[in-house]
């Protein structure tokens, strides 16, 4: 039980921590290198600037952490990130397939070549995010922000864009299908989206 424990700056590698409880603890400016945290409970950590190498986190629970600045590449596969800051956060081609994304804070947050293939993104802010080349086939988007958004050459077939803002947002390349639905009153045709 690591509840709430101070852990800035630590330095942990091949740590076995599959199935702890670390909600509320502070990993700020951390490194955990090969760490197993398969299953643990992450809720209101902190991970800011937090650098995470061939860490395990499937299934983990980071409801409302956050993950400012972190730099990850591991498999995110079914995480739920409820709520979560990621604001800035770097994911170089992270698997978030399945992950719960709802209401996420994703401000400026670097997701190229991610896969978030039926990811829950419902009401999330990413604003200014880069999701060029993201696999976002089947997501929910609904009441998402996508102002400014760059989803040059994203997948989007049989993605829910209802109530989703694409104000501004790059659609150069973009793959979608006819399951698609999109905003009322959005003409993806108009705005250049290739159809499969």
């Amino acid at each position: 039980n690591l509840e709430g424990a101070n852990l800035s700056g630590a330095m942990l590698i091949c740590a076995n921590l599959e199935g702890a409880d670390l909600s509320g603890a502070n990993l700020t400016e951390a490194a955990l290198a090969l760490v197993d945290l398969k299953g643990a409970n992450l809720v209101g950590v902190s991970l800011v600037n937090t650098v995470l190498l061939g860490s395990e986190l499937r299934g983990a629970s980071l409801v409302g952490a956050t993950l400012s600045g972190l730099f990850l590449r591991e498999d995110l596969t079914g995480v739920d990130l409820k709520g979560a800051d990621l604001s800035g956060a770097w994911f170089l081609k992270a698997n978030l397939e399945g992950a719960n994304l709802e209401g996420a804070k994703l401000f400026g947050t670097k997701l190229r070549g991610a896969n978030l293939k039926g990811a829950n993104l419902k009401g999330a802010s990413l604003m200014g995010a880069n999701l060029e080349w993201v696999n976002l086939e089947g997501a929910n988007l609904e009441g998402a922000s996508l102002v400014e958004t760059d989803l040059k050459g994203a997948n989007l077939s049989g993605a829910y864009l209802e109530g989703a803002n694409l104000k501004g947002a790059n659609l150069e390349l973009l793959l979608t299908d006819e399951d698609t639905t999109w905003p009322a009153g959005f003409d993806p045709v108009a705005a250049g989206v290739i159809f499969e």
